[in-house]
């Protein structure tokens, strides 16, 4: 996972709280095409995120997110968006299906769970961020630690009082010593040890966990003895050879974790959770059940029965501490192809006021989505197949005739959207990426007629697109 320092723009270092609206939209096109309606809502909303901090706290505490509900098929950037927005936001976000939940009393996860797990993704991201704090330090301590095992300290010698030969010896021996050091310490520096090999001392820290079920649900919560019983399970020291490259890996880490106070880091991330978490819920049409239902229904309603506290608000216990969900934006999604908004419980509704309905993808969508983001997928083919010494010049109307045979299979088959392409792509360029190595320094154009030649057969059989495309 790509971790982004809080309040920057990921490619600029802009202060995300100064964004406005359509500055944030403008973040969203580099990586999502389309979806204009879309891009406003989750742009509004983050803005109000920002408004809010600026309000006195008791005002500040009676705003709550405007929570949304994208409406739209498979593969149009429903989650990309929301990826986007909390990358954007450096906020913690965590995507969940609606349909693995189910109610209590029957198998499935407690939906509490996506909260807690909402937390574990705070705290790491919180310690990513104070790694990167304390790392001068700590790869300063490395080196020290890394000197001693090269050279080790010299005990001192103190010589009888008033005899000035042992004393002078002992100054001779000490700045002898200082001297070989400073040597060290520069080559160290300029990385000529890097091979050496040193012995440091670890714990062996067994993972003995036990897994307990809670009551809501049958989730599973990890919880590792060392944590109840300290000391019980503390893993004998052992010594370890290895380079000192490797060993400056493994002390820095070391220096990081002693420099980081674990509690603070709980302390701000759950107060970032609470405060800036975004929860992205797929699949909200397959929960969407009407009141009064029987078989299926009784449980897609129970689901949202359990959902409805989690957004109206209210305080979940975990392993960190009870965290509030009152403020963390939640951002549904579906297609609602059989069932329709409406047939979500009126209460669940509700806590939804904002509704976006997302464009299916046709053929010029899907030669843009191609092309022209910062990360498409034309750029990461080019990137992956030049590893190999291969050129793929990929022409206008080879792009075209991809995005047309990825229109025709979706319509034929099952619409998934932007999704088909890599299928696509994977189809057409099979034989290059197997060939690659024995095609270093050849340049394959990748035309019309080549991505008709190689998918109008398979594109034109409906029964064989549906297996193989």
């Amino acid at each position: 996972m790509v971790f982004y320092m809080p309040g920057q723009v990921e490619s600029q270092g802009i202060d995300a709280t100064e964004l406005t609206p359509s500055q944030i939209v403008s973040e969203l096109d580099r990586f999502i095409i389309g979806q204009n309606k879309a891009k406003r809502a989750v742009a509004i909303a983050l803005r109000n995120r920002m408004r809010r901090r600026k309000l006195t706290p008791e005002l500040a505490e009676e705003v709550t997110p405007k929570n949304i509900l994208m409406i739209g098929p498979t593969g149009v950037g429903k989650t990309e968006i929301a990826r986007r927005l909390a990358r954007l936001a450096g906020s913690p976000f965590i995507k969940v299906e609606a349909s693995k939940f189910t109610e209590v009393g029957y198998v499935g996860r407690d939906v509490e769970s996506m909260v807690r797990d909402l937390v574990e993704i705070g705290i790491d991201l919180v310690r990513q961020e104070r790694r990167a704090q304390v790392g001068e330090r700590a790869k300063l301590a490395a080196q020290q630690r890394i000197l001693d095992l090269l050279l080790p300290p010299r005990p001192p010698r103190p010589g009888r009082p008033g005899d000035a030969a042992a004393e002078t010896r002992e100054r001779e021996e000490k700045e002898s010593w200082e001297r070989s050091r400073e040597t060290l310490r520069k080559r160290l520096e300029a990385g000529d040890l890097e091979e050496r090999v040193v012995e440091i001392e670890s714990s062996a820290s067994p993972t003995t966990g036990m897994r307990i079920f809670g009551a809501g649900g049958m989730e599973e919560l990890d919880m590792n003895l060392k944590d109840m019983l300290p000391g019980l399970f503390q893993g004998k020291p052992r010594q370890r050879k290895m380079s000192v490259a490797e060993a400056r890996e493994v002390l820095q880490r070391e220096e990081e974790d002693r420099l980081i106070d674990p509690e603070r880091v709980s302390r701000v991330a759950i107060g970032r959770v609470e405060q800036s978490g975004i929860i992205f819920v797929d699949e909200m049409d397959k929960v969407a059940g009407r009141e009064g239902g029987h078989g299926p229904d009784v449980s897609r309603e129970g689901v949202q029965r359990d959902l409805l506290p989690i957004v109206e608000g209210t305080l979940v216990n975990t392993k960190h501490g009870m965290v509030r969900t009152d403020h963390i934006l939640f951002i549904a999604a579906g297609a609602f192809h059989v069932s329709k908004p409406s047939d979500l419980i009126p209460e669940l509704q509700g806590r939804f006021p904002i509704r976006v309905e997302l464009d299916s993808l046709g053929r010029d969508e899907l030669v843009r989505i191609l092309t022209e983001p910062e990360s498409s997928l034309v750029r990461q083919y080019k990137a992956l197949m030049d590893t190999e010494g291969v050129e793929l010049d990929f022409r206008e109307d080879g792009i075209v005739a991809i995005a047309e045979a990825a229109t025709t299979v979706n319509s034929r088959t099952e619409n998934i959207g932007a999704r088909r392409l890599a299928t696509i792509m994977e189809r057409l360029l099979d034989e290059i990426s197997f060939a690659g190595s024995d095609l270093a320094g050849r340049r394959v154009v990748i035309d019309g007629p080549y991505v008709r030649e190689r998918l109008d057969d398979i594109t034109q059989d409906t029964d064989l697109s549906r297996f193989i495309l």
